[in-house]
């Protein structure tokens, strides 16, 4: 259940609480800002979070692309995850969708919603983890809100980027005759979620440590591929990133641009990992291409421009493999429809194609 505090021990919230009390003109929430969040605002246009609200102009000719998106402890962690690894996840989502729109970082608001258990063990490296991805990928703070909570904790981010003008890579925008691409590898955050929820899996399927590593640690932090962002601009006519499953997540672009897809499986890209799991248990194929987490690029590009893509990606360390291409609708109702084949040539039924909320 998280970083736990002996019951005679005081939160860092509630010794916050009490040190305001001596200073009448600070109050406890701008202790805690000032103390672990100051540090991340970093562009003058936050103005060291001491204001109400944030200034930002546009790069010159640029648009400006805007995301949000929350993660919250039972729903999408664990609530014993290392603080760490929850900041990562909780920027780098939102840095996912950045990268498959062809967009750069310029910042991020964040909003933190902490039961009152939660103390300096936990706060302390979430923060330095939090600045530290801050500034590898260039997306200062610029301010947020400190909420407390009775329920688990609640991490919202809204991020905001820049592309050129007209040049954001939508969802719409594919093309019969289109190739269908994705980044690295797949299903290696859906596997790692299995053996956390199964511990007898990582027995069953006889996967060595370093592949169990490697699994749990594509579930925990996921790894946005924004050196591709130029690229994409250049060759994909549509893309996004792939969080809620490839399978579901094909299907919304697909319904977004009015095609349909088709997509070998055999083609899909795994890990080490993946291919072991999927060897011992083959029916691992469903899990795999609907199970989410990935927050890999999922791309439509033109034939003619598939290897350009590929090697400007290979240039950036981005690996780029094409599963699929895309298909007329016949403007019926198999728009959107993303149809999976598997290893013998058939098509697979797949039960639930993609994870909702709802």
């Amino acid at each position: 259940m998280g970083p736990r505090l002996r019951g005679d021990d005081q939160s860092e919230i509630e010794r916050i609480i009490a040190m305001s009390k001596d200073n009448k003109s600070e109050s406890a929430e701008d202790r805690l800002i000032a103390r672990y969040f100051q540090p991340l605002a970093t562009h003058p246009g936050a103005f060291a979070l001491v204001d109400d609200a944030a200034v930002l102009a546009p790069p010159a000719g640029c648009d400006l692309v805007l995301k949000a998106d929350g993660i919250i402890a039972g729903v999408h962690f664990f609530p014993d995850d290392p603080p760490d690894t929850v900041a990562r996840k909780a920027l780098r989502v939102n840095l996912s969708d950045l990268a498959a729109k062809g967009a750069r970082p310029l910042g991020f608001l964040l909003t933190l919603a902490l039961p009152k258990q939660i103390g300096e063990a936990w706060l302390e490296p979430f923060a330095r983890a939090l600045g530290q991805d801050a500034e590898a990928f260039g997306c200062p703070l610029f301010g947020g809100d400190t909420v407390r909570t009775p329920g688990p904790i609640g991490i919202s981010i809204a991020v905001f980027g820049a592309v050129p003008q007209g040049a954001m890579v939508r969802r719409a925008g594919a093309k019969p005759g289109d190739r269908v691409v994705v980044t690295g590898t797949i299903g290696d955050a859906a596997l790692g979620l299995l053996l956390r929820r199964d511990a007898a899996a990582a027995g069953r399927l006889g996967l060595a440590r370093d592949l169990r590593e490697h699994l749990a640690a594509r579930y925990l932090v996921p790894q946005p591929r924004l050196a591709i962002a130029l690229a994409l601009r250049a060759h994909a006519s549509a893309a996004m990133d792939v969080s809620d499953g490839l399978a579901g997540d094909l299907a919304k672009l697909c319904r977004a641009s009015g095609v349909a897809a088709e997509i070998a499986c055999a083609r899909v890209p795994l890990s080490d990992a993946g291919r072991a799991a999927l060897a011992k248990e083959p029916a691992l194929i469903e899990t795999i291409v609907t199970g989410g987490d990935d927050y890999e690029v999922l791309a439509t590009v033109p034939a003619d421009k598939v290897d350009a893509l590929r090697q400007e990606a290979a240039a950036a360390g981005v690996t780029v493999t094409e599963i699929g291409a895309i298909i007329a609708s016949g403007g019926t109702a198999s728009d959107g429809e993303a149809h999976f084949f598997g290893a013998d040539g058939k098509p697979m039924a797949l039960a639930h194609p993609s994870f909702s909320h709802f």
